[in-house]
């Protein structure tokens, strides 16, 4: 009996503590259930950091419109009217969050302002309720807000739910670790980034390249990106050349104020005109045409790989006899000269699968479907842009995607400018190019070790205002340089 007794009340003491538990589990539950937002940012913030406990929150304020004091001021102004201006000046650099609306409706906010404090992972809470309610939000900025590599996947994941966000600044946040790359994937939808000032490195440019694209991976929504006023050297730069190489959606890109030399300017300037595939390159190049002439435009290498394996007549007539394996690396050595021999009696077969349909030629049932699944504004992939033969290589083009590149107060000499000097003057005498929208570069920023009296500087002056279609007037420089 006494078992019995004893075992009762612990029971009962253990049942009290799991009701308990549940019971503050559903409260909790309810308490962030409670508060639904409104879409109103001035009212919604401050409430959910006061249910989280978040003491010192700035006030939610509209941001100011830009003025002109000195247009506006009298010609002498008041003890008043002077504090009032230095106020207005220094009041940047206090912590504060700002809106902007795209009218006088208070829901229509488009871009959001957090500068000078912290944000933590409990206000990054806050913010993953508050902002994906806001369905004007366009751009987000966060300037000196602490943020570290532990909180960029949640602000990345926060950044996806909201669907009309296209620009991000986050300036003034520099990392230990190098992660800003995680804001550049190829599911991303960020059109504009900001990275200035964040202490970036090669090994962070590395990764930032690779993000530009891959072999097999390529950003796509990416149409301006900043890395200003960072550390990248020559070795940085090049790993920023390489992600260009396969990149067609990047229009602009500032590097000012970094450690690039000649080298890395080399490098920038060698994918601006045509250069050769590697390897690895042309091997991808091959399996993509393959696929194209399947019909199978988002074929893997192994899809690829079984489809060879079945019989030949369900084959496209576009394919030839003779098309190297798509597998990296594995071609024997002793086959390779006679393939290239063979790719360089036939090139209009590899470069233009298509043309090899005649006129009378029927599709096949595959191809119809093929080519209707297929989205029509889907962008063709780089690799297969029309290359030409070049003793035992395959040369591409180039990148004629970028049309602004910024490397202002650089190391770069008249060795670097030469380089770029040739890459415009190779754009230039293409006048027509080969993929619609792609013009060649418009714009190029290069005050630095150059004396003003060097030709080829005087050259590439003549040269930009050409090809620039929106020239811009003397005394904007200085504007561009503190915008990028």
């Amino acid at each position: 009996m006494r078992r019995r007794g004893e075992r009762a009340p612990r029971e009962k003491v253990a049942a009290a503590v799991e009701e308990e538990m549940k019971s503050a589990g559903r409260k909790a539950e309810q308490g962030a259930e409670e508060y639904q937002c409104t879409g109103l940012l001035e009212q919604d913030f401050p409430e959910l950091c006061a249910r989280a406990g978040i003491a010192g929150v700035p006030k939610v304020t509209l941001r100011p419109a830009p003025s002109f004091p000195a247009d506006e001021e009298p010609a002498e102004p008041t003890l008043t009217e002077t504090l009032a201006r230095i106020e207005r000046k220094y009041s940047y650099f206090q912590p504060c969050i700002q809106v902007e609306r795209e009218h006088e409706d208070p829901r229509s906010v488009r871009a959001v302002f957090l500068r000078g404090w912290k944000i933590e992972e409990d206000v990054l809470g806050v913010l993953s309720q508050c902002l994906p309610t806001l369905a004007s939000l366009q751009a987000v900025h966060l300037w000196k807000v602490g943020l570290t590599e532990r909180l960029l996947p949640a602000l990345v994941a926060l950044l996806a739910r909201c669907p009309r966000l296209r620009m991000l600044s986050l300036e003034g946040n520099p990392l230990p670790e190098p992660a800003f790359h995680m804001l550049m994937g190829s599911d991303s939808t960020l059109a504009h980034l900001s990275l200035r000032n964040n202490g970036i490195g090669d090994e962070a440019a590395r990764l930032i390249g690779q993000s530009l694209s891959t072999l097999s991976s390529s950003n796509r929504s990416l149409v301006s990106l900043v890395l200003s006023f960072n550390r990248i050297s020559d070795l940085g730069a090049g790993y920023i050349a390489q992600g260009l190489r396969l990149n067609r959606s990047l229009l602009s890109l500032s590097l000012a104020n970094n450690d690039i030399g000649d080298a890395g300017a080399i490098r920038l300037a060698e994918v601006l005109g045509p250069f050769a595939l590697t390897h690895a390159e042309v091997v991808e190049r091959r399996r993509l045409l393959l696929a194209e002439a399947l019909g199978w435009s988002h074929a893997t290498p192994k899809e690829m790989e079984g489809h060879s394996e079945r019989p030949s007549s369900r084959r496209s007539s576009a394919v030839p006899d003779k098309l190297p394996p798509a597998k990296h690396g594995k071609t024997p050595a002793k086959k390779r000269e006679p393939l290239r021999k063979e790719e360089a009696r036939q090139p209009k077969k590899l470069l233009e699968p298509r043309a090899a349909h005649g006129r009378d030629a029927k599709p096949s049932s595959q191809e119809k479907l093929s080519s209707e699944a297929l989205d029509p504004a889907e962008p063709s992939h780089p690799l297969l842009e029309e290359a030409r033969q070049h003793r035992d290589s395959v040369v591409l083009p180039g990148n004629r995607a970028l049309l602004n590149l910024n490397l202002t107060h650089n190391h770069i000499t008249e060795r670097g400018l030469g380089a770029f000097l040739a890459a415009l003057e190779g754009q230039q005498r293409e006048k027509k190019p080969k993929v619609p929208g792609q013009q060649g570069l418009l714009r190029l920023s290069l005050e630095n070790r150059i004396p003003p009296t060097s030709p080829a500087f005087a050259r590439l002056r003549e040269l930009l205002p050409l090809r620039d279609p929106l020239p811009k007037a003397q005394g904007q420089q200085e504007e561009q340089e503190l915008g990028s």
